[in-house]
């Protein structure tokens, strides 16, 4: 089993420092909107990630008027204790795992899994397609080692290549070199990630109907396709029958960057189709599928991290969550929640498993 054991923070967010000891396989974290109970909860999952679950620019992770900040987690796994370290100062970030530094922070994803639940995950059904690979690749990254390798090569080959198209602009029908090697490495990493997502995706779906019928008390028909131009066509096809175009539009329209899902509910877009409650229980059951494609891989179950779960679901909704993570299968859940009663309720049945942490008390 995974679980972590203590952190502390420092320049984090809201946090001067603190330091937490998590003693239960439940941690209930408790207090005013602001009191940091959100940032305590994304600070675990930057140990995980070496990254913020919401904010891609470091600049907004320092506590403001200082130049950086430091995580420092230790975390049990199976019966061994390892220690995570996580420092950015004046722009520089470093990352450690037992006091050895990482060369490349890629090494670290999928040592310590960890899922999410976030108000703001609505944006995978509501926002661009950008929003849906970013889930997708968080979740691929946990799980197969060389993705994020395949996937940060394709990115910076990518920008390479558009930089170059820009400066082509007026040379439409001249032959370029560069453009071949470019195109060559492009297909060497994005087919893998095209393949990984579209294996992953075949059976992925079965999950999420499970997990839905169960969180809505009720069965409706959910499904997704996955959208990608190189179902019909190899990329290097694509590169080479569209490179006129690029060209003139200065960048790379074809690519393993431009795939989406599109979610369905009976076979309507959810997007556009779907209820908000409806919505909330496909997006929980999205994540809590997702923490089974991770447990069923890893063999132990991934940290779970719930954030404001009370206020999103209704009551039937979160009487059926709190049942399931209570359940074999689950290993260790911190749930934030303004109201610390209302999490002494929900695990009334158990109350043993239950560490109730009021941010007021530690001094956030």
């Amino acid at each position: 089993m995974l679980s972590v054991v203590k952190i502390s923070l420092t320049q984090f967010k809201n946090y001067t420092h603190r330091a937490f000891h998590f003693s239960r396989r439940i941690v209930g974290i408790t207090g005013r909107n602001g009191s940091g109970k959100t940032n305590l909860l994304d600070a675990i999952y930057y140990l995980c990630f070496t990254k913020s679950y919401f904010h891609a620019a470091e600049s907004q992770n320092v506590q403001y008027h200082t130049n950086g900040f430091r995580l420092e987690g230790y975390f049990l796994r199976g019966e061994k204790e390892e220690k995570v370290v996580c420092t950015v100062k004046d722009g520089k970030k470093e990352i450690s795992l037992n006091d050895e530094p990482y060369e490349r922070f890629s090494r670290h994803i999928g040592q310590f899994p960890a899922v999410m639940i976030a108000p703001d995950d609505a944006e995978i059904i509501l926002g661009g397609s950008e929003d849906r690979r970013r889930w997708l690749d968080a979740l691929l990254s946990q799980l197969q080692p060389g993705y994020l390798d395949h996937l940060i090569a394709y990115h910076k080959i990518l920008q390479q290549r558009n930089s170059l198209l820009k400066s082509l602009v007026n040379m439409n029908h001249s032959p370029d070199p560069l453009l071949d090697v470019f195109d060559e490495q492009l297909v060497q990493h994005g087919a893998p990630v095209f393949e990984a997502r579209r294996a992953f995706l075949s059976g992925f779906i079965e999950q999420v109907q499970e997990r839905y019928d169960y969180l809505a008390g009720r069965h409706e028909t959910v499904a997704f396709r996955y959208q990608s131009q190189l179902h019909e066509h190899s990329l290097e096809k694509l590169l080479q029958e569209h490179r006129l175009r690029d060209k003139q539009m200065q960048r790379t329209t074809q690519g393993i960057h431009r795939d989406d899902l599109l979610f369905l509910l009976d076979e309507h877009p959810m997007k556009t189709s779907a209820s908000q409650g409806q919505r909330k229980s496909f997006l929980f059951a999205l994540k809590l599928a997702q923490f089974e494609a991770i447990r069923a891989h890893k063999q132990f179950p991934p940290v779970l991290l719930l954030d404001d779960v009370f206020e999103k679901l209704d009551q039937e909704r979160v009487s059926r969550l709190i049942a399931l993570v209570q359940g074999p299968g689950y290993g260790q859940v911190f749930i934030t929640d303004t109201h610390g009663d209302r999490l002494q309720q929900a695990f009334a049945a158990d109350p043993g498993v239950l560490q109730l942490i009021s941010m007021q008390e530690e001094g956030a």
